[in-house]
C-alpha cells in the first residue's frame, strides 16, 4: 500500500486556526487571566497529543479542540470546561497525571477530568455490562455536572465522526448513544444536541431509513418553504402593528422525531401532518415575557382556529429540565394542522443550551436547586444497590424521556411527576416508608385504589397502614424510578429470605449423594431449570416449585444444551489441562465463536452450533444482523434495527458478535406485509393471485380488515431473501385501490 504523504505545515495551520476559531466561541466568558489558562491547556494538550492520530488519519488534537468548541459555543460553558475539555483525554491516554493538572491549574479542573477520566474507563471496548457502567457515570455527576456536560460534547463529536470506524464499532457506538447519552443530554434541556446524537444515531442504526427521510425532507423542501411564507405572513403582520419585537422561524422536525412517528403511528412519511413547526421568538424583558407570549397567542387564535387539546403551557408551569415555551396547533387555510412555539428569547437560549443558559439569567438559585434535586434523586436510587445493574438503567430511562404532570399535596405543595403516574408513585414521592404501608388514596376528597392514574391539577392524600407490606402487582402500576427501585428492593428482601430455606434444601439433597454445592454444580442446575440466577432457583426450591429429580445427572451437567457442551468441549480442547475444570465464561465462549475471522456466517456448519432467527425482529437474507450469544437457547439472530437491538447493543456489548448470510441454498423465510388501500370489489382477490400465481410465493395466512370504504391487511408469506420480498411488495403496490405496503416484524 502506497504511503500517505503528511503535510505537517497545512496541519498546523488548521490546528491554528481551529483554536483562534475556539476563542471567538468563548468570548466575552473569558477575562486576560482565563485566556492565559486557556493557552496554557491548549499547549498541554497539543504536546500530550503530539505523536496521535486519530482513526480518520487526522491529529488527535482536532478532536479535543472541537469537544471544548461545542462546550463554550453550543453549550455555553466558561473557561473551566473548556480547559477540562481541551484536556479531557489527557490522564487517560498520555503521560499527564492528576497531580499535574492540579499543579497547572487547580482543584477544580483536576477534580472534573478525574471524573471524565472515570467514565471513559468504564466505557472501555472490554467492558462486560454497559448498565453496569453507566451506574458509575451517574455517580460522577453527584461531583460536579460538568463533568457530565463535557462528556456529552465529546460523545456528540465522536458521532459527528463516525463515519471512519468499523460498522461493528458504528453501531456500538451509536446505540450506546441512543440508549444513554440522548436521554441524558434531554434531561439536562440540551435540545439541540438531544436532536443531533438521535438523528445520528439513527443514521448508524438504520441508515436505509435515515437516507429515505432525508431525502423526503429534501424533495419537499420547496413546497414546504413557500406554505410556511404563506402561512406566516398574515402572523407577521399582526406582531408588527402590535408593537412586539420578534423573529419567525419555521423548521423542519428532527429525523429521528419523525421516523418515531412514522414507527409508533404505523403510517407513511407522506401522512404526517407536522413535518415543521413554526417557532415565534420574542424579544421582551423578563418581567413582561410571560404576558407577552399570551399576546401573541392571542394574535394567532384570531387568524388561524387553534385545536383545545393541543394547548401545552410550559411558561407558567415550566417542565422539569427547565423548558419553557407556549404551544399551540392551529388550522391553516390549505386544511392543515401547524404547530405553532411562542416563548422569549431568554426561553429559547433556555431551550436551546440547556443547564449552562440559566446562569446568565440567574444566580445559583432555582435552577441549581433543581439540579441538585434531581441529582439527589439518582443517588438516592442508587442507594439500593441490590438492584441489577440493568434494572436500574431501565427504571432509569422510564423517568428520562417522560411527559411531566403537576400535582398537589393535601397542604397545596407542587409536585412534578412523569405522566401515567399513580397514586403509588405520589406516595414514594412523598417518602419511602409512606409508599411502602400505602393502601390507598384520596385524590380530590374521593376514595380511589392504589393504581388510580394521576392528572395534573389533582389533589391526593395518602392512606396508609403499618400492616401494608409491598406487593408484586404494585409493579404493574407504578412508572417512576423511585417507586419500582424501593418496590423491587423490598420484595428482594422477602425473596431472599426464602431463597436461604430454598439453598438450605438444596444443600442436604447435595450432601446425600455426595455433591458440593458449588459454583458449577449451581450452574448446571440454573442452565437445566432456567433461571435467569442462582437466587430465583433456591427461591423456586423453597417455594416448592422445583422438585429436584433427577438431581445427580443435573447437578454433574449431564443434561446440559448441545450447543453449551459443544462450545466446553471445544474451549476444553484449547486451553491447558490444568485450568479447564471450571466451566467457560460467557466472554471465552463468545471469543471462541468469533475466533479467527471474527464474523458470524449463517447457513455455514458453525461446528453444529445452534443458532436461530430471533422472533422479535425475523430477519430475512438481505437484511443487516448480528449474532447474540444467550445463555441457554444458542446464538440469536438480529436485524441491526430490530427494537430490541439497541438495549442488547448498550448493555452487552461483549456478548454481540458479527455476522452475515452466506450464499446457501434457497430456503423460505416467513416475512409480514401490511396493505392499506381504498375498498374495491376484487382487490383481495388480485392480491392473493399476484402472491400464489405471478411469483410461486408461499402464503401462511391473510387477514383483511375493511371499515367505511378503507382498508387495511395483514399477509405472512415465506420469501428467500430481502430481494424476493421488494420485488413482491412492488407487485402488490401496483394493484389499484393499493395506497402503501410496509414490511412489519412478524413477533
Amino acid at each position: 500500500m502506497a504511503a500517505v504523504t503528511i503535510d505537517l505545515e497545512a496541519e498546523k495551520k488548521e490546528i491554528l486556526k481551529r483554536y483562534i476559531a475556539l476563542l471567538r466561541a468563548i468570548g466575552e466568558k473569558a477575562d486576560k487571566r482565563d485566556r492565559l489558562q486557556i493557552r496554557k491547556a491548549f499547549d498541554l494538550a497539543l504536546d500530550a497529543h503530539k505523536d496521535m492520530r486519530r482513526k480518520s488519519g487526522e491529529p488527535y488534537i482536532y478532536h479535543p479542540i472541537a469537544v471544548a468548541q461545542i462546550v463554550a459555543s453550543e453549550i455555553g460553558l466558561g473557561a473551566t470546561s473548556v480547559i477540562c475539555a481541551l484536556l479531557h483525554d489527557t490522564v487517560e491516554d498520555t503521560d499527564v497525571t492528576l497531580d499535574d493538572i492540579r499543579n497547572l491549574f487547580g482543584e477544580t479542573e483536576s477534580k472534573i477530568i478525574d471524573g471524565l477520566t472515570k467514565i471513559e474507563n468504564v466505557f472501555d471496548q472490554s467492558s462486560s455490562i454497559q448498565a453496569e457502567n453507566f451506574r458509575k457515570v451517574l455517580l460522577t455527576l453527584s461531583d460536579d455536572v460538568r463533568v457530565i456536560l463535557i462528556k456529552l460534547a465529546d460523545r456528540l463529536h465522536n458521532m459527528r465522526t463516525l463515519e471512519s470506524m468499523a460498522r461493528d464499532k458504528q453501531l456500538k457506538i451509536a446505540s450506546e448513544t441512543l440508549f444513554l447519552y440522548a436521554p441524558l443530554a434531554h434531561r439536562l434541556g440540551l435540545y439541540n444536541i438531544k436532536t443531533e446524537m438521535e438523528d445520528l444515531g439513527l443514521k448508524y442504526t438504520q441508515p436505509d431509513v435515515y437516507e429515505e427521510i432525508t431525502t423526503k425532507l429534501k424533495n419537499t423542501d420547496e413546497v414546504r418553504k413557500r406554505f410556511i411564507s404563506r402561512f406566516i405572513y398574515p402572523i407577521r403582520t399582526s406582531l408588527v402593528q402590535g408593537g412586539l419585537h420578534f423573529d419567525i422561524k419555521g423548521r423542519p422536525k428532527s429525523i429521528y422525531s419523525i421516523y418515531n412517528k412514522i414507527k409508533i403511528k404505523g403510517i407513511p412519511f407522506e401522512e404526517i401532518f407536522d413535518i415543521f413547526a413554526i417557532r415565534i421568538i420574542i424579544d421582551s424583558p423578563q418581567e413582561t415575557e410571560k404576558s407577552d407570549c399570551w399576546r401573541v397567542y392571542s394574535i394567532i387564535t384570531d387568524i388561524y382556529q387553534p385545536n383545545p387539546d393541543r394547548l401545552r403551557d410550559w411558561i407558567s408551569t415550566p417542565r422539569a429540565n427547565g423548558y419553557e415555551s407556549l404551544h399551540t396547533t392551529v388550522m391553516s387555510p390549505t386544511g392543515k394542522w401547524v404547530e405553532v412555539q411562542i416563548r422569549s428569547k431568554r426561553m429559547d437560549e433556555i431551550a436551546e443550551k440547556g443547564y449552562a443558559a440559566h446562569w446568565k439569567y440567574k444566580e445559583k438559585n432555582d435552577y441549581e436547586s433543581s439540579i441538585d434535586d434531581w441529582l439527589s434523586r439518582i443517588r438516592e436510587m442508587m442507594e439500593n444497590s441490590d438492584a441489577s445493574a440493568l434494572d436500574f438503567i431501565n427504571d432509569f430511562k422510564l423517568n428520562l424521556f417522560s411527559e411531566e404532570i403537576f400535582v398537589f399535596t393535601p397542604k397545596g405543595e407542587l409536585k412534578t411527576l412523569p405522566s401515567g403516574s399513580s397514586a403509588l408513585d405520589f406516595a414514594f414521592d412523598i417518602h419511602s416508608e409512606v409508599g411502602m404501608s400505602c393502601i390507598g388514596a384520596k385524590v380530590n376528597n374521593r376514595l380511589v385504589p392504589l393504581s388510580h392514574t394521576l392528572k395534573s391539577g389533582d389533589q391526593i392524600e395518602i392512606l396508609s397502614s403499618n400492616k401494608q407490606k409491598p406487593k408484586e402487582d404494585w409493579l404493574n402500576f407504578v412508572v417512576t424510578a423511585k417507586a419500582r427501585s424501593k418496590i423491587k428492593s423490598a420484595l428482594k428482601e422477602e425473596k431472599r429470605a426464602i431463597a436461604e430455606t430454598g439453598k438450605e434444601i438444596l444443600d442436604k439433597k447435595l450432601k446425600s449423594i455426595k455433591i458440593p454445592l458449588d459454583s458449577s454444580t449451581v450452574g448446571n442446575l440454573v442452565r437445566h431449570y432456567k433461571m435467569p440466577s442462582a437466587l430465583d432457583l433456591f427461591f423456586n426450591i423453597g417455594e416448592g416449585l422445583i422438585k429436584l429429580e433427577n438431581l445427580a445427572k443435573i447437578a454433574r451437567g449431564e443434561k446440559n444444551s448441545s450447543w453449551y457442551k459443544i462450545l466446553r468441549n471445544k474451549f476444553s480442547r484449547s486451553s491447558d489441562s490444568e485450568t479447564n475444570n471450571e466451566p467457560p465464561t460467557l466472554e471465552n465462549i463468545v471469543k471462541e465463536i468469533r475466533g479467527k475471522s471474527d464474523m458470524l456466517v449463517i447457513g455455514e456448519d458453525m461446528e453444529k452450533i445452534d443458532y436461530k432467527l430471533s422472533p422479535c425482529c425475523n430477519p430475512i437474507p438481505g437484511d443487516e444482523v448480528f449474532g447474540f450469544v444467550t445463555i441457554n437457547e444458542g446464538i440469536k439472530i438480529h436485524k441491526s434495527n430490530c427494537p430490541n437491538a439497541i438495549s442488547l447493543m448498550s448493555n452487552y456489548a461483549y456478548r454481540i458478535v458479527k455476522a452475515r448470510w452466506t450464499n446457501q441454498q434457497q430456503i423460505a423465510f416467513m416475512a409480514g406485509i401490511r396493505v392499506n388501500g381504498i375498498d374495491d370489489v376484487g382487490i383481495v382477490n388480485n392480491i392473493t393471485r399476484i402472491i400464489s400465481n405471478e411469483l410461486n410465493v408461499n402464503m401462511r395466512s391473510i387477514s383483511f380488515d375493511s371499515l367505511d370504504g378503507v382498508f387495511e391487511g395483514t399477509i405472512m408469506v415465506f420469501v428467500h431473501d430481502t430481494n424476493h420480498l421488494t420485488e413482491l411488495m412492488g407487485k402488490i403496490k401496483q394493484v389499484k385501490g393499493v395506497t402503501t405496503v410496509i414490511r412489519f416484524d412478524t413477533n
